[in-house]
């Protein structure tokens, strides 16, 4: 045990960084809103209990709406869809609500005794879902260090607990968010794998029954874990040999493989009678128009997009992929069944047609994996450490740069304010890395590749309109701009009409299209934003194409100018279009003193 406190020192420190993090520098169960514990993703996946527990309501949950105009977990109660049965069916399994079950209890218990409601979303549901998430967290890092310390010194086990607190999202997943999916399934994976070894070393029932629970669990939390079989199947394996000598272990402790598939189905049925009881049928598709690409697999993208890609936000977990090399020499019984394991489960999680799952830092979806990754990842570390001085300081200074990396867009993800969610693009990617303040105008990279922050030369004025004779205004809820007419766009009419310049490129190799506009209300959903668009083209055929969206400069009745900056296309082009989309806002905007200038 002495020559295991390294491990355990970065356990605790592991530990301790986590709940400062989620209890002093970022405690969603303090905030409100769409950043509470529950809210989002995780409100759908806890109304299971509220339903059950306090409205005895399973079939109409007809305090959703109630819940949603007090709390706003959601910027829509979506958690639920009605069914042809006409009742409501929750669109997330029920997994997470079983896991919730302890802390869910024991928030219901004290609520009214502290003066809060007893309505499931007071702030002591927040805090014991939140405080129990890191809880769990602790838990999965505790039975992560035992299972690598079975295998892998106590030096390798110690830097595969800092490398994953402070060099991956797992960061993010465990301390801020970790009432989400990842965190508890990470810690069921290592739980899987902790009697997975242990099962194999003395078989009993109790190991049996336990696997088969954790399996029925994370199948109930996300059905496409269902793949967690793999690690008990698979593991210890090294050869074709061994596989036959497994078969033989299986047909002889036939009855322990049984009891092991009865408690995974027992749990999984959960799922399957809730669906009876409220839809009359056995299987329900809760995600509706969402599903998986299985033939063309998001996978380019899943690792290497500028969007959400795992290893352009968690770089870090480069070093486990390497680590397979190293796991293949020092460990075989390790590498086949974590390979097959990682490479079945990032082709399901990058098949998923929202392959960027929705406002995730990085790909969250493989965080649960780490508790798998980490086996590649110790096996690095162990061979480094048996290498020269110069990799392992390189090593080290590598490490070190991804876990500030990491700190860095955690930060901005939640107080920094740099991480734009589901919009992130290469131009803006770049323009703020590691900086802590951008000028506004680097907002226009998340959706137009070009900004000009510079002087202009030789500026000519190409085309200029104050929509005069614009008769769009009629029945416009706000005033003109300028003048006696501006235009409008809103519910009715969402497109405005195209504004044709023919034009000849000659030195100039710059566009500005500027204009001025005034908003009623803020639209903040991003893809309904006004669109003020640039086209390129020759004749019928469009060159390039060029946009921003005008609310992410403008406020709740405010009147500004704004402008997009164009670089003129390398193919050949003979005029330009520029028009508007409300982009099915109902707000109204309106639209005023539209120019097209070009200059060097």
């Amino acid at each position: 045990m002495m020559q295991q406190r390294l491990s355990l020192y970065a356990w605790a420190l592991c530990s301790l960084f986590l709940l400062a993090t989620g209890l002093l520098y970022y405690p969603k169960w303090k905030m409100a809103q769409t950043e509470a514990t529950i809210s989002w993703d995780v409100s759908g996946y806890y109304f299971y209990l509220p339903a059950v527990f306090i409205y005895k309501d399973l079939k109409q949950v007809s305090f959703r709406e109630t819940i949603h105009e007090k709390y706003h977990p959601a910027s829509s109660p979506y958690q639920a869809f009605e069914h042809p049965s006409g009742h409501y069916v929750m669109k997330y399994s029920a997994g997470m609500a079983v896991q919730y079950l302890p802390f869910f209890l024991a928030a219901h218990v004290l609520a009214k005794p502290f003066g809060y409601e007893a309505d499931g979303f007071s702030r002591p549901y927040q805090l014991a879902i939140g405080l129990g998430s890191l809880l769990v967290a602790m838990l999965g890092l505790w039975l992560l260090r035992n299972n690598l310390l079975v295998y892998f010194p106590d030096k390798a086990v110690a830097g595969v607990l800092l490398l994953l607190v402070f060099a991956t999202n797992y960061l993010d997943y465990a301390a801020i968010n970790g009432a989400m999916t990842h965190n508890y399934l990470f810690t069921l994976y290592a739980l899987l794998v902790w009697l997975t070894i242990r099962f194999y070393q003395w078989p009993s029932w109790w190991k049996a029954a336990g696997i088969g629970l954790v399996l029925g669990l994370a199948a109930l939390t996300r059905p496409t874990e269902v793949i967690a079989v793999l690690i008990p199947l698979l593991w210890g394996i090294p050869h074709m040999i061994a596989l036959r000598e497994r078969l033989a272990f299986f047909r002889q402790h036939w009855r322990l493989l049984l009891l092991a598939a009865l408690a995974c189905l027992a749990v999984g049925s959960i799922q399957l009678i809730y669906w009876k009881y409220v839809s009359g049928d056995w299987i329900v598709y809760s995600y509706q128009d969402q599903g998986f690409s299985w033939l063309a697999p998001h996978v380019k993208d899943g690792l290497l997009s500028f969007r959400a890609g795992w290893l352009v936000y968690t770089p870090s977990m480069l070093f486990a992929l390497l680590g397979f090399f190293t796991l293949y020499r020092q460990h075989r019984p390790l590498f086949w069944p974590a390979l097959a394991f990682s490479l079945v489960f990032m082709y399901i999680t990058f098949a998923w047609d929202i392959w960027w799952y929705g406002g995730s830092l990085g790909q969250r979806a493989m965080v649960q994996a780490y508790a798998i990754l980490a086996f590649p990842l110790a096996s690095l570390i162990q061979w480094l450490l048996r290498q020269k001085r110069w990799l392992q300081y390189g090593f080290v200074a590598l490490s070190l740069l991804f876990s500030y990396y990491n700190l860095w867009w955690t930060h901005q993800a939640h107080r920094g304010g740099l991480f734009a969610s589901e919009q992130m693009t290469k131009p803006y990617f770049w323009r703020v890395l590691f900086r802590y303040d951008v000028p506004e105008e680097a907002l226009k990279l998340l959706d137009t590749k070009y900004i000009h922050e510079g002087q202009r030369h030789g500026v000519q004025l190409i085309y200029e309109n104050g929509f005069e004779a614009d008769s769009s205004a009629t029945g416009c809820p706000l005033p003109p701009i300028s003048g006696q007419h501006s235009l409008c766009l809103g519910k009715e009419q969402q497109f405005s009409p195209v504004y044709d310049i023919p034009f000849q490129p000659e030195k100039r190799q710059w566009l500005r299209a500027s204009a001025t506009f005034r908003c009623q209300d803020k639209e903040w959903d991003t893809w309904r934003m006004t669109q003020f668009i640039v086209r390129f083209k020759q004749d019928d055929e469009k060159v390039k194409e060029h946009l921003i969206r005008v609310y992410r400069f403008l406020d709740t009745g405010q009147s500004r100018e704004l402008y997009l900056d164009c670089k003129f296309p390398r193919k050949p082009f003979n005029h330009i279009e520029v028009a508007f989309w409300n982009a099915d806002s109902d707000k109204p905007i309106a639209i005023d003193n539209l120019k097209i200038e070009v200059y060097e």
